[in-house]
């Protein structure tokens, strides 16, 4: 893990959690979200801004470290509408350090 780049800052954190306002996975808004990695770092995801989602700990725990759209097609989640979302709040987050600096 030390190897790992982890360069997601409590900023970005904050405004990936606002910005999906729940579960990136299952839409859920109660409980504490979880950093989960999309691709996971054992398959040599990092802990970035472009790769990390909020998750909730039943969704985060069951995805382990599966390959993302296999494992939400398993879940019967809806593949499609996540990968919509995560295109656009990656693409907005982008465009809002660009600005302030996060």
């Amino acid at each position: 893990m030390a190897a790992v780049v982890n360069d997601l800052t409590d900023a970005q954190w904050t405004a990936i959690k606002a910005a999906w306002n729940g579960c990136a996975y299952c839409g859920a808004t109660t409980g504490a979200l979880q950093r989960d990695c999309v691709m996971a770092i054992s398959r040599g995801g990092r802990y970035t801004v472009d790769n990390v989602v909020p998750a909730c700990a039943a969704c985060n725990a069951s995805k382990c470290n599966d390959e993302v759209t296999g494992w939400l097609r398993r879940k019967r989640l809806d593949e499609r509408l996540f990968l919509e979302r995560y295109v656009k709040i990656r693409a907005q987050l982008s465009t809002t350090e660009a600005h302030s600096g996060l």
